[in-house]
């Protein structure tokens, strides 16, 4: 297989139910969208499969032109159930192989292991069932405890990522070791979109305040993935690719002093998070 890039904007699909994952994730490849992320807990790999079979049946795009990415469940981190539940995602996403297959969550107290979780994925990775391990909420020491004991380089970490949690430490230190990130909630759940700041440079630069969040968050070297049900969302949030703002927008945004999380989820949730 060819070494995986990834694309400057991918399409999340968390909350997506039925026609809507299968809609958003067909118009997105139409429109350009050549990364698609799913998840097990999301419910939804069924119709994202369907989406993506209908887009490669009528010859719109290649299956080597898109990576597709799914999270393994938080109640599938031991070995054997990584291996039987990544069978059930391809089958639901009627796909040979997964282009990234993610830990969705770090969850020790309910079986993840560094070493046997990630071994197991590695070990799919070898049978071709997987390309890369990706990891997903984890912390930079999280993350250099892994790669002490996992026999392949992880890929990339998928975080929440956006001008309320700009993540500096772990972008740099992931910077370092050669992991990309994928930015989750790019928007803040819609919080941004309302923040005077970004709204006063999205009118400046003559852009959506979505794009100046995503345009953002390019900037950083990440890799956002943000959702949308409708046309215009779509073609709005895939637009951002083209947008450079002026360093001195993107400044201002680097200044903005809110900080707030928007996903904690209990017993999952490093406790990093709480320090």
């Amino acid at each position: 297989m060819s070494e995986l890039i990834l694309p400057k904007i991918g399409l999340g699909t968390w909350m997506l139910k039925k026609s809507a994952a299968k809609y958003s994730t067909i118009e997105g490849i139409k429109l350009g969208y050549r990364h698609v992320d799913t998840a097990q807990g999301y419910g939804n790999e069924q119709y994202v499969g369907e989406g993506l079979q209908e887009i490669f049946d009528n010859g719109i795009v290649k299956r080597d032109e898109v990576s597709v990415a799914t999270k393994l469940h938080p109640l599938k981190l031991r070995p054997k159930s990584v291996l039987k539940s990544t069978d059930v995602s391809l089958k639901k996403l009627k796909l040979d192989f997964i282009d990234i297959l993610y830990v969705h969550f770090p969850a020790f107290l309910l079986g993840y292991s560094h070493k046997k979780t990630l071994g197991a994925i590695s070990k799919l990775i070898d049978e071709g069932r997987v390309r890369q391990i990706g990891v997903s909420n984890f912390t930079p020491n999280m993350i250099d405890e892994a790669l002490e004991v996992c026999d392949k380089p992880i890929f990339v970490n998928q975080i929440e990522h956006h001008p309320y949690l700009q993540q500096k430490r772990l972008l740099e230190h992931h910077s370092k070791k050669g992991i990309q990130v994928v930015s989750y909630s790019p928007l803040a759940r819609g919080h941004a979109l309302k923040d005077t700041a970004i709204q006063e440079i999205a009118k400046r630069n003559e852009v959506s305040a979505a794009q100046v969040c995503l345009a953002w968050v390019i900037s950083k070297g990440a890799f956002p993935i943000p959702k949308a049900t409708s046309l215009n969302h779509l073609k709005d949030n895939f637009g951002a690719i083209d947008i450079q703002l002026p360093i001195e927008d993107l400044h201002k945004i680097d200044e903005i002093s809110i900080i707030r999380r928007f996903v904690h989820p209990p017993v999952v949730a490093p406790k990093e998070w709480k320090e």
